[in-house]
């Protein structure tokens, strides 16, 4: 069953990724910011989530739904495979630059992200923890 929730929630994240990417086409020019702004998404959303449903969270949630929504729909919106092969076509066509902004920027704001969403979650439950099994790390 588990594997059902998986992939549904990663269809579902891949459709909004979809979605989403198409709506950033007429801004991203000869730059993925629809990844970019994807990835930082779905960095804020785990943090935020894995944080705040927590079995001894504010709002507990079953470990169905936390990997319905952390591997699933997280695993299926993010999107790390499609930024390293922008980063490679990039480096690819000699763009060492724009690809070295794409490297610094989807870490570094991803990572910001997460903490962000974990620290905004963290004011409303007492545990300082993300994951609760090592099945919810299994997100990308």
């Amino acid at each position: 069953m588990i594997y059902l929730w998986v992939a549904l929630g990663s269809a579902l994240g891949g459709v909004l990724r979809y979605g989403l990417s198409r709506m950033m086409t007429p801004v991203s020019g000869s730059f993925p910011w629809g990844t970019v702004v994807v990835n930082i998404i779905g960095c804020f959303v785990i943090g935020y989530f894995g944080t705040l449903t927590l079995a001894s969270g504010k709002y507990a949630v079953s470990e169905n739904i936390r990997i319905f929504v952390m591997v699933g729909i997280c695993g299926g919106f993010t999107t790390f495979s499609a930024f390293s092969l922008q980063t490679f076509d990039l480096l690819r066509s000699g763009a060492w630059v724009r690809a070295m902004v794409n490297v610094i920027v989807s870490v570094t704001v991803c990572l910001i992200a997460v903490a962000a969403g974990h620290t905004l979650a963290h004011q409303s439950v007492e545990s300082a923890a993300i994951v609760q099994t090592s099945d919810e790390e299994l997100t990308g």
